[in-house]
């Protein structure tokens, strides 16, 4: 009778309204995810534990605190905070001119080989930085590059106006260019996924298409607006030979100060460099996790 009851009791567990569920642990099923384990213990979190042991090296050998010390000194706080300007600035003016053209390429009735040559181009063009992007923008935008002497034939000298494309707003344009295309990229699919019933539900309201947009349209879209804006802005946050290959290493980022300290002649203290890393990697992560907390809260309503 005892074991009876234990045979039924096994049966109850192992099932869940009348469908019978796997044991909890079966090993076949963690062949399939164990290279990105792999993957991720060899390019990403190794390289953290070694950051971080390397950032605790002192000049002189040994393990310190100092560098997280200098981490407060005015030079290391003027790189993040040069860092961090750039980055929110590319991120916000990209996020809302990627959003527009994104707009008007899903919902703005454009032809649909427009389309796709804005999504082709716009997938070139994320990936388009580093040398060769500064590059073209030195041979455009220089003070001897085409478009430069173009406005001189029209009478306009821009560098003696005020522009300068070695300078913040230089650079924040530059970074713009693989901003714009990333915005496109990734809100597209959060433009396609409202639904055709909510407009037609609030135009037979009587709701105007600005207070569809105002009250339906950009409540569900705001966390992704606001994730995508947070990927942006880490995207620029960490980019290194774009603002080194245009400035030639003389602005104040961190990512600039992070080669300095390591490979530089003059200034040179690794372990420093290191924790300037580490700081980086720390506010890549907030980042990181604000991004996946909106982008849940986007996905609520665009299943």
């Amino acid at each position: 009778m005892k074991s009876s009851l234990n045979t039924d009791s096994q049966l109850v567990n192992s099932t869940v309204g009348g469908v019978k569920r796997p044991p909890r642990l079966h090993l076949e099923y963690w062949f399939g995810i164990l290279p990105f384990f792999v993957f991720s213990g060899l390019f990403l979190i190794g390289p953290t534990l070694i950051l971080a042991y390397r950032s605790l090296e002192g000049p002189e050998g040994g393990l310190t605190l100092d560098n997280y010390r200098q981490l407060t000194s005015a030079t290391v706080l003027s790189a993040y905070g040069m860092s961090i300007r750039i980055s929110l600035t590319s991120a916000i003016l990209g996020g809302l001119i990627g959003f527009l053209i994104a707009w008007a390429v899903s919902m703005g009735g454009l032809p649909r080989p427009f389309r796709s040559i804005t999504s082709t181009f716009s997938g070139v063009a994320s990936n388009f930085a580093g040398v060769p992007l500064a590059a073209a923008y030195i041979f455009t935008l220089g003070r001897v590059g085409v478009v430069t002497a173009l406005f001189e034939v029209l009478g306009i000298d821009l560098y003696r106006s005020g522009f300068s494309l070695y300078s913040f707003a230089g650079l924040t344009l530059v970074y713009m260019y693989f901003q714009i295309p990333l915005m496109v990229l990734v809100i597209l699919p959060a433009l396609d996924g409202l639904k055709r019933e909510w407009r037609e539900a609030a135009e037979n309201l009587g709701a105007t298409p600005a207070q569809y947009w105002r009250h339906v349209a950009l409540p569900v879209l705001i966390p992704s607006i606001m994730g995508t804006m947070i990927l942006l802005f880490g995207n620029a946050f960490g980019a290194h030979a774009t603002a080194y290959a245009l400035t030639g290493g003389l602005f104040n980022l961190a990512t600039l100060l992070i080669g300095q300290q390591i490979s530089g002649d003059v200034l040179h203290n690794p372990g420093l460099g290191y924790a300037v890393a580490m700081g980086m990697v720390i506010i890549m992560a907030l980042s990181i996790i604000i991004y996946s907390n909106l982008q849940r809260r986007s996905e609520r309503w665009l299943r």
